[in-house]
């Protein structure tokens, strides 16, 4: 990256966030100026690399040959207000159990450039704004850290009730004009508003059919991110804190990342009452709430025997991919643990059987690397404290998906030995131990 302009971007973006902080109840009309060329490059070095393309099948490297003329022109079509936003390519990935998937948006390399300069004209002036307790695609922040501190608000609060909340569809749902009314409260100027009117109008091709919904923003874009922040942080953030809370009999907590969210609650009454307002909340934005799988679940820390057999015993919640529950130190204390949730791993299992299945023929050096990048991916995410018996579970069960399709590369059945096999492995084919990455407990 030009370290000059990064630099020269960086400042400016300090700039907006002190402007920012000084008139947090007015709007500001004037920020697309710092949209420069610098402002341009540092967008494009963030883009990431490897991505898949948009529907005009043009790569991040490709864009990158003839770099300086590309955003040149980009720079004048936006100032001039001739730039035209180009369909979201729309693909369908896997969602939890069953056929359920879920679509996700790819714009052209020039729209994600353009969306990431946008993004970072947005950001400084929002995180002025933004909650404590929001994480979702924030700089600086990530799902390890929502997930840290959920854990310390239950140690170290007295919570004995958590609300599980599944907004319906977030992204599919989301209202153009409630959003423009929210970021209208604190971005006026014409040439950032017209820009996201236009990405929020722009058309969705899938399979070769182009078409125009009224409603929604394509998850996996990069503009995405930041407006779903903006607008739940409208919805969610800024009224349970500053309304929610102050009518409570006892202590609460919210945890949200992106459209993932959590509350704690010392009080059932608390929970119970707004776990019913939750509902009329959303709709008022025209979002709605999955009550299928929002729930309050009473998560008091276990007593003595005698006290758990006069109680309902506490429950389990999920979030980010990780299942809560209480469970034992060596000294016999309770605490709160994280483990891999059941669905997520029997999702990273079948993913990793149908690639097997279908790489079986590829070189088992190829297969080896690849297969291992996989496991240490699943590893920097999954491992965490306390979780090493559910990474060492899927370690265990991929060589046994792994055994089981190289034994398929003949029409001769079963030619590859567990011997075979495990001499492979423990010899110049090593797979990857489970391991714990995040250990900061």
């Amino acid at each position: 990256m030009n370290t000059e302009s990064a630099t020269n971007v960086l400042t400016r973006q300090w700039r907006i966030a002190e402007i920012a902080k000084q008139n947090l109840q007015k709007s500001l009309n004037s920020i697309h100026h710092h949209m420069d060329m610098d402002w341009l490059r540092v967008a494009y070095e963030r883009l990431q690399k490897a991505k898949a393309p948009g529907y005009d099948g043009e790569t991040v490297q490709a864009y990158g040959k003839d770099l300086e003329r590309r955003l040149a022109d980009l720079l004048v079509r936006v100032k001039g207000g001739s730039y035209k936003a180009p369909p979201v390519k729309r693909v369908h990935i896997p969602k939890g159990e069953g056929k359920e998937t879920r679509p996700i948006g790819i714009p052209t390399t020039e729209d994600k450039v353009l969306q990431r300069a946008v993004a970072m004209l947005l950001e400084p002036i929002y995180e002025e704004e933004f909650k404590d307790f929001s994480y979702g695609f924030r700089p600086g922040r990530s799902a390890h850290q929502a997930l840290e501190r959920i854990w310390k608000q239950i140690m170290n609060e007295p919570i004995q009730w958590i609300v599980e909340v599944d907004i319906r569809k977030f992204f599919d749902t989301l209202d153009h004009s409630r959003l423009r009314e929210v970021l209208r409260q604190r971005v006026t100027d014409g040439v950032i508003t017209k820009l996201i009117d236009k990405w929020l109008k722009a058309g969705v091709m899938e399979k070769q059919q182009l078409s125009y919904p009224e409603r929604g923003s394509p998850q996996g874009g990069v503009i995405s991110p930041i407006l779903s922040n903006i607008f739940l942080h409208e919805v969610l953030d800024k009224w349970f804190d500053e309304t929610v809370k102050d009518r409570l009999k006892g202590r609460a907590f919210l945890v949200r990342y992106a459209d993932d969210l959590v509350m704690g609650f010392q009080s059932k009454e608390d929970a119970e009452r707004v776990y019913r307002v939750l509902p009329l909340r959303f709709k008022k934005y025209g979002l709605s709430i999955n009550m299928e799988k929002t729930r309050v679940v009473r998560f008091a820390r276990p007593g003595t025997k005698e006290q758990r057999r006069k109680t309902a015993q506490a429950g389990t919640f999920d979030f980010l991919g990780f299942t809560h529950y209480w469970g034992r130190t060596r000294r016999g204390q309770w605490f709160v643990r994280q483990k891999t949730a059941s669905n997520r791993q029997r999702r990273t299992l079948r993913s990793i059987a149908q690639w097997c299945r279908k790489s079986r023929h590829q070189p088992i050096g190829q297969q080896h690397r690849q297969l291992c990048r996989k496991l240490q991916g699943h590893y920097a995410y999954y491992g965490i404290n306390g979780n090493s018996r559910s990474i060492n579970c899927v370690r265990h069960n991929v060589l046994y998906i792994w055994h089981k399709w190289l034994s398929r590369r003949s029409r001769g059945g079963s030619l590859l030995t567990w011997e075979r096999f495990n001499a492979m492995i423990q010899g110049n084919m090593q797979i990857p131990l489970a391991r714990v990455v995040h250990s900061d407990r």
